[in-house]
């Protein structure tokens, strides 16, 4: 028994080695496919210019036209928004807060009331400032009408020289009492307009810092906390540090006109807003080797916030013949970026996919600016298949390829067989009326009887032999029948 067993094994071993080789020169196909032979022995190519049956079959790859097109010379950094006004809100005298009339992030005008402080003693004290200018105003009237008496009498010799001057003397005192009072009523009604704490600006409240309640002191030392903060947001400012070597690149642009700067999501290509460079500073940070440069933006919507990261990109010039390639085309190397170049061939739609390093100048979104490597009007390969390789057939796809098997044109009515089996195949029986030749696997296939019934109702074709179970004449077509997918022979 174990002889038996050891020698079936052997024939299995000796049967498999035997088809593997056979498989691998394409004398033979377990798909049902045999190897184009010349007179030599060799492989040769089919009509339709694909490669022998034992060959590596075309992978179909999409491909994009390298354009040479117009192209911004740009430079990249990271920013930040800043406002171009910000006024910390603190009180100018002393008193309790009785009232806040705004909300925090309320939009504010100049002018705008924000905040009341109980005004009463302030009311006082202007009050008696008014009372103190009319005292001494009716004390002028009083000294003016004595000077008026006295003037008559100096002339008659009736009064001396002296008791006249001194009259003059109290009105004119009295003139600059009043003056005094007046310029110190006007010092109290400002103190009392500072009870009423406006916005000085257009712009944004931020975060309130206290409450009504609250007493609060007049201070503008660093350290005191302000009541709220204003925020210009239109327009802005944008912030970034450039890097010192493009310091004389970005000046001598500039120096031919407006640099634009375009302010963009952090995550994305969405514009935000479009601004000019307003500001370089005049020293460089020698601890980061960067100089802050800022533009000026409109931003009417308000779609920057202060304080917002945000991508900035200064446009330096254009360069007008600039040679374009979709990113997902190139490829990363030991020896640096390729990409595969698809070479035709004889016919139209295959071809090799051939590398061809190239040397990248810059990137703008999904779009790549080669610097060199490529000249314009290749066809490069941007769905790159798994395990494809230098020199490797490739085709392009036919039309309407890709869009599912089953639909008429594929594997539909005549997918299969209709024009090799049933033409030219094995006369009348067999695959010509079974489930092969009306309409392949997609319409009727197996569940129109199949192979099985089709081929053991109708017989094999002449010199075939019908197999148990109903299989014949699916070998002796298996040979011509062509593979799904491949043109018909």
């Amino acid at each position: 028994m174990k002889r038996f067993v050891i020698f079936l094994v052997g024939l299995l071993i000796i049967g498999a080695a035997l088809g593997l080789g056979a498989w691998q020169t394409g004398r033979w196909n377990p798909f049902g496919e045999t190897a184009s032979v010349d007179k030599d022995g060799k492989k040769v190519a089919s009509k339709d210019g694909k490669a022998g049956k034992g060959s590596r079959p075309a992978t179909v790859v999409r491909t994009a036209r390298v354009e040479v097109t117009p192209m911004p010379v740009v430079l990249d950094v990271v920013g930040t928004i800043e406002s171009e006004h910000v006024v910390a809100v603190r009180p100018q005298v002393s008193g309790l807060l009785t009232q806040v009339m705004v909300k925090e992030g309320d939009r504010v005008r100049a002018g705008q009331v924000l905040f009341r402080i109980d005004s009463r003693t302030f009311d006082a004290s202007v009050n008696q400032a008014k009372a103190a200018v009319a005292r001494d105003q009716a004390n002028l009237e009083l000294a003016r009408a004595n000077e008026r008496r006295l003037k008559p009498l100096l002339d008659r010799d009736f009064i001396t020289r002296a008791e006249y001057e001194t009259v003059v003397a109290n009105v004119a005192a009295l003139e600059a009492q009043v003056a005094a009072n007046r310029a110190q009523l006007e010092q109290v009604q400002v103190q009392l307009d500072y009870t009423f704490i406006r916005a000085t600006i257009d712009g944004r409240l931020g975060a309130l810092s206290v409450r009504a309640g609250n007493l609060v002191s007049a201070s503008t030392g660093s350290t005191s906390v302000p009541l709220v903060t204003i925020n210009r947001t239109n327009p802005v400012l944008v912030s970034f540090n450039v890097a010192q070597e493009f310091l004389p690149t970005v000046r001598r642009f500039q120096s031919s006109g407006e640099l634009n700067v375009q302010v963009l999501r952090e995550q994305g290509q969405e514009v935000l807003a479009e601004g000019k460079l307003v500001f370089i500073d005049n020293t460089v940070n020698s601890q980061t080797g960067t100089i802050i440069m800022k533009a000026r933006l409109t931003n009417d919507k308000e779609t920057m916030w202060p304080g917002q990261f945000v991508a900035v990109r200064m446009v330096l010039t254009t360069e007008p013949e600039a040679v374009v390639i979709p990113e997902a085309a190139v490829q990363p190397g030991q020896q640096g970026p390729f990409v595969y170049v698809f070479q035709a061939g004889e016919n139209d739609a295959g071809g090799r996919a051939r590398v061809q390093p190239i040397k990248i100048d810059r990137q703008l979104g999904d779009r790549v600016v080669i610097a060199s490597g490529l000249k314009g009007g290749e066809l490069v390969i941007t769905e790159v298949p798994p395990g494809l390789s230098p020199g490797a057939p490739v085709r392009l796809p036919a039309k309407g390829e890709g869009k599912g098997a089953g639909k008429k044109g594929g594997e539909g009515k005549g997918g299969e067989a209709k024009a090799a089996d049933a033409k030219g195949g094995d006369a009348k029986g067999g695959d010509a009326k079974g489930g092969d030749a009306k309409g392949g696997d997609a319409k009727g296939g197996d569940a129109k009887g199949g192979e099985a019934r089709g081929d053991a109702a109708k017989a094999a074709a002449p010199g075939d032999a019908p197999a148990p179970g109903g299989g014949a004449g699916k070998a002796a077509d298996s040979a011509a029948a062509p593979r799904k997918g491949e043109p018909q022979k």
